[in-house]
């Protein structure tokens, strides 16, 4: 008679790896700080070495290459509210059932943006473009940096990174992503999937004049005050829905951006 034997349980191996596998001029990983020996030696290292690395000595390379991030106010509590980069969130977007019957057909597009929080003296910054009147989707709105995820993309924190550098020529040098949000369905049909990450206030933005017709910022503190954040009627294919909209002189910030600064407000607010 054969005897079963339960197998044990198999160990788990920490990771920091964000799928941003790119090694910079000093030989670090863009996307976990890793030196590419620590990479290839990874697997042959203790688990209680791996935790050092993970909780000493990568945060502080992280810091030491990004300098501009210790001007961030109230980092920490950002870092809590948002989910960690080692794996992009699943879901089909936290307002899916409130568009059940108005997206259209098939699967979702896969689409990420970038969050940039830029600290200045004043405050906090949030980057905001206005995309050109002849774009295809959106065309004139108010967003973030972003686009549709491509085959070369590893991820959406990859695909921000890229859109951002060809739209406004932000250079991944001048990022440092902390998180990412829920993901959000637009009425069109993307599946948007937003990186909220530091940028370098040294930053001069360029925008690609075939997609971006403005660069602009507008304080956190304003975009987190729940008094300036307002549901407005919107008539769609014969049925009155509401959308949210922020009132800024010479903008209009509404739709899916407006609703991405939202879930970031609900997020901080659920850290003490």
């Amino acid at each position: 008679m054969c005897e079963f034997v339960e197998s044990p349980p198999r160990s788990i191996i920490s990771s920091p790896c964000v799928g941003l596998c790119t090694l910079d001029p000093t030989g670090l990983c863009r996307g976990c700080w890793r030196t590419g020996g620590e990479i290839g030696g990874w697997m042959q290292m203790s688990e209680s070495e791996r935790r050092r690395v993970m909780e000493q000595d990568l945060p502080r390379r992280a810091r030491d290459a990004a300098t501009f991030v210790e001007r961030l106010g109230d980092r920490d509590r950002l870092q809590q509210a948002l989910l960690p980069l080692r794996q992009a969130p699943a879901g089909p977007g936290w307002n899916r059932t409130e568009l059940e019957d108005l997206l259209p057909p098939g699967p979702p597009v896969e689409a990420a943006v970038l969050a940039g929080l830029v600290p200045r003296p004043q405050g906090t910054q949030v980057i905001l473009t206005r995309r050109t009147e002849a774009l295809r989707n959106h065309g004139g709105q108010v967003g973030f940096p972003g686009g549709r995820m491509e085959q070369r993309d590893r991820n959406p924190l990859a695909a921000a990174l890229r859109e951002s550098d060809e739209e406004i020529a932000l250079a991944g040098s001048q990022v440092l992503a902390l998180g990412y949000l829920d993901p959000f369905i637009t009425i069109t049909g993307f599946r948007v999937t937003p990186v909220v990450a530091v940028v370098d206030p040294d930053f001069v933005a360029r925008p690609e004049p075939g997609e971006v017709a403005e660069v602009f910022e507008v304080p956190l503190a304003f975009l987190m005050d729940p008094a300036n954040l307002r549901q407005v009627p919107v008539d769609y294919q014969g049925r009155v829905r509401h959308v949210m909209e922020y009132t800024w002189p010479g903008q209009r910030i509404w739709g899916a951006t407006a609703a991405i600064l939202y879930n970031l407000r609900r997020r901080l607010e659920q850290v003490a």
